[in-house]
């Protein structure tokens, strides 16, 4: 198992900091029927790669568990970090429904940090996982064509 790094306990409590600061100031549903839609997908994407990756295998931290695998299926057939791309598209949501330059703040804020620790995390499963530049050439980090 590898040990969890000072940086990684940084990276994490930044993105749950992010998480509580949207919790606290403002709606945690939409009341746009457009904003609702974007966030109950978010809710769907993190519920399915949940399921995909188990929901005993989920980890906080981008070093690797021991005994995990490498999970291709479900979404992460086509994207790398889909509760990242989950977590994004709610706050996304919240941040248009109640918009504050506060909030923009912390959505920028997270998403910096999850792509920080997105990098991090892949570069744990490279050197983890053989197959793992294999699958990264053929899948998105966060966004389908985009990203």
């Amino acid at each position: 198992m590898m040990r969890t790094s000072f940086k990684s306990y940084v990276l994490v409590g930044v993105q749950f900091a992010c998480i509580m600061a949207f919790l606290v100031s403002g709606p945690w549903v939409p009341g746009n029927g457009w904003l609702l839609t974007l966030e109950l997908l978010g809710i769907l994407l993190a519920v399915w790669a949940i399921f995909a990756m188990k929901v005993t295998k989920v980890n906080v931290f981008p070093e690797v568990k021991a005994g995990s695998r490498l999970v291709t299926n479900g979404p992460y057939r086509w994207i790398r970090h889909p509760m990242y791309t989950a977590l994004l598209l709610i706050t996304l949501a919240l941040l248009c429904e109640s918009f504050s330059y506060w909030r923009g703040f912390w959505w920028m804020l997270l998403s910096a940090d999850l792509v920080a620790k997105l990098s991090a995390e892949e570069r744990f499963l490279g050197e983890i996982f053989d197959d793992y530049e294999a699958y990264r050439l053929r899948t998105w980090r966060l966004v389908p064509c985009i990203f």
